[in-house]
């Protein structure tokens, strides 16, 4: 028997997930009266719990804090079969979401990313512009404190991020010494990391553990930003709520969520219009799992696009090894510099669209594994600690963000077997590597191992694609970049698309989806800035033409 929450009444809106997009939502939701409930899988953290000011940080984000829920297996996570993807899946299940252990590389997409099939003949056109997308992302880089530089010439013109950008440090003088040479671009990248002190946040403190809980609470974590302002309007958040189903009526409108707390019971939490922010593979299992007389293919997917056209950012890396002291433990990591020299199609290459180049850190005395295959005398024992005092310090990488074609054979199902520990059948990725990804990886890395020998490398070690399908592949793992984007595409076509460009279903008119999942490409930036500026477009639509809703009686 499902029980309705003792105390509940229907709420006007029911949220999903409370990472960026969810947050998002719920905030401007609130401040403009709206009733709102948000059910959240994970806890609240307690960002006294981050290891990065402790001299074990580097042991603990192996468990605790690694990207993949896999590895690290919290009660709030949900098991994710890769057995048959080429990219682990990189998540986090908390209040505030991945964005509690993202790199805060935020990022707007290019103009030409809204509009690849006009340009290149490959993908589908977003239903929108850059141009109709820009006032958002002026709106979101100004409520969460982006720092950067403004007046990058690879960028369209704009008002650029709010606060100073963080200092780019001796590696990025480095990296940006081998680009000057070669007379590529490159510039002081953005980061969702205050510069110096913005709305009781403090300043970056420059450990370069960004990527594993800020210490500081210098980074945008939507906890931080979004949630104190979206209670202290009334939202009411449910946190450990696992989601089993959205509930439809006969009319075929939502009308709530089934979900089980913490202590194993069923609940049931009615609302009007239901919104889903469950990222790229959460989405399409929750909307899949809600399989009905109505819609017995899995909940808004007449199309049979739910879970199709999965896009993971393939990423790929060059690390070069300097004589030069770099202090290159240090963050933010955070991009220092980034670089779009290679960003826009050139068909000569062999393959369409590119990618963006940015720096990272090094890491701490633990920060890059002995190269695989070497002789066990050459990686390990005294050998180890000749190779680490050699690179501590004095090494970056060159991560290369590839754009990724969205391909219908690339997707999100639900594992026949597998299930999570409340018995809700998990999701399956099911991902290869197209040729496209593979000619554009080989360019960028020979591109990039050249900028490293530029700059003066001793030596260099190129670390393409992954292709180890090992869900235990710990070090593979950390530095893959998981973004999960396209499973519920959106346009105008409802035999096209999943969800119309407002984020609303074709098929269920008081369902609407604000994440990733509904990306039509995935450019070659870090998504969550993109993810963010689509909900608060999305959100302040559905404001606005909230009298004309079709909602659940």
């Amino acid at each position: 028997m499902v029980s309705v929450n003792k105390g509940s009444k229907v709420a006007e809106v029911l949220i999903v997930g409370a990472g960026p997009s969810g947050l998002v939502a719920a905030k401007h939701l609130t401040q403009s009266g709206f009733d709102v409930v948000c059910l959240e899988q994970g806890e609240r953290v307690d960002h006294g719990s981050y290891w990065g000011d402790k001299p074990e940080f580097e042991l603990m984000i192996q468990k605790r804090w690694h990207p993949n829920p896999n590895v690290r297996d919290l009660e709030s996570d949900y098991p994710v079969n890769t057995s048959e993807s080429d990219v682990p899946i990189l998540m986090y299940n908390a209040v505030g979401g991945t964005s509690i252990v993202y790199g805060a590389h935020w990022q707007r997409f290019m103009p030409s990313d809204f509009r690849v099939q006009t340009l290149d003949g490959v993908a589908d056109d977003w239903p929108f512009t850059y141009e109709d997308l820009a006032p958002y992302y002026d709106e979101m880089e100004a409520e969460i404190g982006v720092s950067g530089l403004g007046g990058d010439p690879a960028l369209p013109a704009g008002k650029g991020p709010p606060l100073p950008a963080l200092p780019i440090g001796r590696m990025g003088r480095k990296a940006a010494e081998g680009m000057n040479k070669l007379g590529w671009h490159w510039w002081p990248a953005p980061n969702s990391i205050a510069s110096r002190s913005f709305e009781g946040r403090n300043p970056c403190a420059l450990r370069g553990t960004c990527r594993n809980g800020c210490v500081e609470g210098a980074k945008a974590t939507f906890d931080v930003t979004h949630l104190p302002a979206a209670l202290k309007h009334g939202l009411r958040l449910v946190a450990g709520a696992r989601v089993r189903e959205i509930l439809v009526n006969d009319q075929g409108l939502a009308t709530g969520a089934v979900y089980i707390d913490r202590n194993g019971r069923e609940r049931r939490q009615l609302a009007r219009a239901v919104i889903v922010c469950c990222n790229g593979v959460g989405t399409p299992r929750l909307l899949l799992n809600s399989k009905s007389s109505l819609f017995p293919d899995g909940l808004a997917n007449s199309s049979g696009l739910v879970g199709r056209n999965l896009m993971l950012h393939p990423y790929s890396t060059v690390v070069g090894h300097f004589d030069d002291w770099l202090e290159s433990w240090l963050g933010p990591a955070g991009q220092p510099i980034q670089s779009m020299q290679f960003y826009e199609t050139d068909t000569s290459r062999g393959f369409v669209r590119g990618a963006k180049w940015h720096v990272l850190p090094g890491g701490g005395p633990l920060g890059g594994p002995p190269a695989p295959g070497r002789p066990f005398d050459e990686a390990w024992g005294p050998a180890f600690h000749q190779n680490r005092d050699r690179i501590f310090g004095r090494s970056f990488e060159w991560g290369i963000m590839a754009e990724d074609l969205p391909e219908e054979a690339n997707r999100v199902v639900l594992d026949p077997e597998l299930a999570d520990s409340d018995g809700i059948p998990a999701a399956k990725i099911i991902y290869d590597y197209s040729e496209n990804t593979k000619r554009l990886s080989e360019f960028h890395l020979a591109r990039a191992k050249e900028a490293m020998e530029a700059a003066g490398a001793t030596s260099v070690t190129v670390r393409g694609l992954m292709t180890d399908r090992s869900e235990h592949n710990t070090g593979a793992s950390l530095r893959a970049t998981g973004h999960l984007m396209g499973t519920c595409k959106m346009g105008n076509d409802p035999r096209t698309s999943v969800v119309n460009q407002w984020g609303r279903s074709h098929d269920v008119p008081n369902l609407f989806v604000y994440d990733g999942s509904v990306f039509v490409t995935s450019a070659g930036f870090n998504p969550t800035g993109t993810i963010c500026a689509v909900a608060l477009r999305s959100v302040k639509h559905l404001i606005a033409d909230r009298r004309n809703m079709k909602v659940a009686a």
